[in-house]
């Protein structure tokens, strides 16, 4: 896919959606970094249910710690993988008091040495949270990059590496929101809706589908 193209979809996606954020619900970087931790194998839906409860109760590092392991699978028991989300919950949030002074770092390095917490997740929150220019690759972004041709890669790190060399500086923030979105509502992964994709025209996919077929 040539420069011209990608430029031409991140314009599109733009106009469909000029301010795109996460639909995980919260209202701090803390409540972010735990939404994410949770939504691993889970989906955003979910998670918002099961913070919904939370939240209110326990938003600070200090107040989750407070309700413990057990406390906290109460809340999360609905989410897939609760037990080993609990337990990294808890020991990311003693690392937040004993480390940051109970704030989430805004750096690389110490987000990814929080338990539970990956590459992915440390990009989502920089970006989220922060406003860095990263792009967080999950399933949805690997799938609609290579299947479009946008950015081909064969694991999620050169998928990453391939988009923060092509996508313009002016794109940079929201193009992770945009192709997590299209990849979840679109470009689907088992029948993709090619005949309502406003890319439909630039993407390279080979087979596409439509409401016919």
């Amino acid at each position: 896919m040539n420069q011209q193209k990608r430029i031409e979809i991140l314009t599109r996606l733009k106009a469909t959606n000029p301010q795109p954020t996460t639909e995980l619900v919260y209202n701090s970087p803390f409540e972010l970094l735990i939404s994410v931790l949770l939504s691993a194998q889970a989906t955003d839906v979910s998670v918002n249910k099961a913070t919904a409860r939370l939240y209110p109760v326990a938003n600070t590092p200090q107040a989750m710690l407070a309700l413990g392991v057990e406390g906290v699978k109460s809340y999360i028991k609905t989410i897939g993988l609760f037990n080993s989300k609990a337990e990294n919950i808890i020991k990311t949030c003693k690392l937040l008091i004993e480390q940051h002074a109970g704030e989430v770092p805004e750096d690389r390095q110490a987000l990814e040495a929080l338990p539970g917490v990956g590459r992915k997740t440390a990009n989502v929150v920089l970006n989220t949270a922060f406003g860095w220019p990263t792009i967080a690759v999950d399933t949805h972004i690997f799938r609609v990059c290579n299947r479009s041709g946008f950015a081909v890669g064969k694991n999620v790190l050169q998928v990453e590496e391939k988009l923060l060399k092509v996508v313009p500086a002016e794109f940079k923030v929201d193009c992770h929101h945009w192709l997590i979105l299209h990849g979840r509502y679109t470009c689907i992964a088992r029948k993709p809706r090619c005949g309502s994709c406003v890319i439909e025209d630039l993407c390279e996919f080979s087979q596409k589908i439509y409401p016919s077929d």
